[in-house]
């Protein structure tokens, strides 16, 4: 419960920052770029906004589900799940997008691979778990 408290206040200094800064200067703290990822909650129906990791596939932004390698999805994810529809924020720009989940197969394997490429850390989540970590993409509407 003091963890899922200090997360929330942790989540909220980090938006605060990224506004304020338009999503410049702002970053994960490997370093990796962030956007902010608006979902509605599964069951209170209240938006909810996260900072995530992200990088490019074309024009497809594309973030993983990691919760760094724990054995569940983060509850962001499965808000997700239930309302694809989102708002992203990056930099100064905002826009709403259609979330697409994908939790296993080829092209999964090659996002994440990809992913974890590109930003190394996140090739050591799949080795703290032995769930298949999804790959979300997001693509404006």
């Amino acid at each position: 419960m003091l963890q899922a408290r200090v997360e929330r206040i942790a989540q909220a200094v980090a938006d605060e920052e990224f506004r304020a800064k338009g999503g410049k200067g702002v970053t994960h703290p490997y370093r990796y770029q962030l956007l902010l990822l608006t979902v509605r909650g599964k069951r209170s129906g209240r938006d909810i906004t996260i900072p995530l990791a992200y990088r490019m596939d074309g024009d497809r932004y594309v973030v993983a589900a990691t919760k760094g390698g724990s054995p569940t999805h983060p509850d962001w994810y499965h808000n997700l799940v239930a309302h694809p529809d989102v708002t992203v924020e990056v930099g100064s720009e905002t826009f709403r997008a259609r979330a697409t989940p994908i939790a296993r197969g080829p092209e999964r394997d090659r996002l994440y691979e990809e992913h974890s490429r590109q930003m190394p850390g996140f090739g050591d989540y799949p080795k703290k778990t032995k769930r298949v970590i999804p790959v979300v993409l997001l693509e404006r509407v």
